[in-house]
């Protein structure tokens, strides 16, 4: 099944941007009157009927709407420091996408190596995996955020909040030892998770997040890469959740 992507739907009528149509019309040469599948982003799919033909357009006559067509049973948000090199956090982001994840929000912290992240860019990317794997529902995708902005912005999140980190435990100012759990008790219907940068959270970072409610994770003993360590957070609550 192909899918196509709108966000344009109204009054029982879709219309697709130009570069959608291009490969609609163009590419997969469909005609009017052909029957098509549009994902609106929205959760729904739509079955539509080709209308009309415009040269940087064409418009869609909803047929009928299916709801919930490739979603998932949890809520899934990952909080990720881009890496050096641009391809591999756009695979994280491909792969998280096709397995099924609702937000992502790119981290600057202090051991960043990456300062700069092109949510354009990141949006394609999310969009095509979707198409692909068939998921109606887009993930979001964040603007750069500073690590101590997201904490603050996360003390409003209702569900459970991990922070994964290489060290055996993190020791507070006070004494205090905070130890890690492993990753397969880290599984929650509605889930947050930390993931640093090559060079790891700094001590202080771990300390401002554990103070903010947040579980220490382990992810075994090997050490991951960024995008790794990030995948297996969604693949853990993937098998989780998914029969």
């Amino acid at each position: 099944m192909e899918i196509f992507y709108s966000n344009s739907i109204s009054q029982q009528r879709i219309s697709l941007s130009e570069a959608e149509s291009h490969h609609c019309l163009k590419v997969l040469r469909h005609k009017v009157g052909d029957e098509v599948f549009v994902s609106g982003g929205d959760g729904n799919l739509y079955r539509c009927e080709i209308e009309e033909i415009t040269p940087k357009s064409c418009f869609l006559k909803i047929i009928s709407v299916e709801g919930g067509v490739g979603g998932h049973p949890y809520f899934l948000h990952i909080a990720v420091a881009p890496t050096k090199n641009i391809d591999r956090i756009e695979w994280f982001m491909e792969k998280a996408t096709e397995m099924g994840i609702d937000k992502i929000t790119p981290l600057l912290c202090k051991h960043s190596e990456r300062k700069v992240f092109k949510k354009e860019r990141g949006d394609k990317v999310i969009l095509s995996a979707a198409k692909q794997s068939l998921k109606t529902a887009l993930p979001l995708l964040d603007e750069l955020t500073s690590f101590s902005d997201f904490i603050s912005y996360a003390k409003e999140f209702d569900g459970k909040k991990y922070i994964c980190f290489c060290d055996r435990e993190a020791v507070g100012s006070d004494g205090s030892v905070h130890k890690r759990i492993p990753l397969t008790e880290a599984v929650a219907e509605k889930s947050l998770f930390l993931i640093g940068p090559e060079g790891d959270f700094s001590r202080e970072e771990v300390l401002l997040a554990i103070d903010s409610g947040f579980i220490p994770v382990s992810l075994g003993e090997s050490r991951l890469r960024t995008e790794t360590a990030a995948l297996l957070c969604v693949s853990a609550t993937y098998f989780s959740f998914v029969r």
